[in-house]
């Protein structure tokens, strides 16, 4: 025991520093890139870049481009993300991945004002970003390499950014090549059902009466049993008169 603990000694003051400034870090993908051994991520295209599409203003079409997939994704429902990325791992995707790096940051959200015609910040938000490093591939006369698989969602949510990752990268089958085998290979199937406000309204909807659809089905459905019913009686009569004559 220390006796010098039972007193009221006065406790020196903590050593304050000043914070360091945020220093930029680089990303853990590119020290693969440099070796080449994964595929380039945002080489702009001597053409330039395309302008983006937009599913808030334009209705969402098949084939989409990879832009409009990951908008889609971003905004999907996480369980259902997670269960497709989860099935890439079992077998039905092809994927075999590895986490590259996962961040969590603040982003600044600009608006372009026609009256000013500059971008403005009004504001930041949270956001996680995933890059997943997955199955290589060989590209013709190249050498082979990791594919990405890329993730990137509001707020803290490490784990809906993994699944996202997963899932950009199965629905590149065919950009590499893949036979589209599983249903998280298949955009169709997964764009389509990955709303959750969509796919929650139309399940909860069916507590809604559907009077007329079901009165239209149970009609067909007593008209069905009666005429069967009526082909069985006709078949009986027809299989007991001949029975009755050749006993007379």
């Amino acid at each position: 025991l220390d006796p010098a603990m039972a007193g009221d000694e006065p406790v020196a003051e903590p050593e304050r520093r000043a914070a360091e400034p945020d220093q930029p870090a680089p990303r853990v993908t590119d020290i693969l890139g440099h070796e080449g051994l994964i595929e380039p991520d945002g080489v702009e295209p001597p053409e330039g870049w395309a302008e983006p599409g937009d599913i808030t203003r334009d209705p969402l079409d098949f084939p989409a481009g990879r832009d409009l997939r990951l908008q889609a994704l971003a905004r999907g429902d996480e369980g259902f993300l997670l269960a497709l990325g989860y099935s890439t791992q079992r077998g039905y995707g092809r994927t075999h991945p590895f986490v590259g790096e996962i961040r969590i940051g603040l982003v600044e959200i600009e608006v372009e004002l026609p009256e000013l015609g500059f971008p403005i910040t009004i504001g930041r938000a949270r956001v996680t970003e995933c890059q997943m490093v997955a199955q290589f591939c060989a590209p013709e006369g190249e050498d082979a390499r990791f594919t990405r698989g890329y993730g990137l969602v509001f707020g803290q949510s490490e784990r809906k950014a993994m699944a996202m990752s997963l899932v950009d990268r199965a629905l590149r089958a065919d950009e590499f090549g893949e036979e589209r085998r599983a249903p998280a290979q298949d955009e169709e199937f997964v764009l389509a059902h990955c709303d959750n406000v969509a796919s929650t309204g139309f399940v909860e909807h069916l507590k809604l009466p559907h009077y007329v659809d079901f009165q239209a089905e149970l009609h067909l459905l007593r008209q069905l049993n009666a005429e069967r019913a009526g082909d069985a009686e006709t078949s009986d009569g027809e299989s007991t008169t001949p029975r009755a004559e050749a006993a007379e």
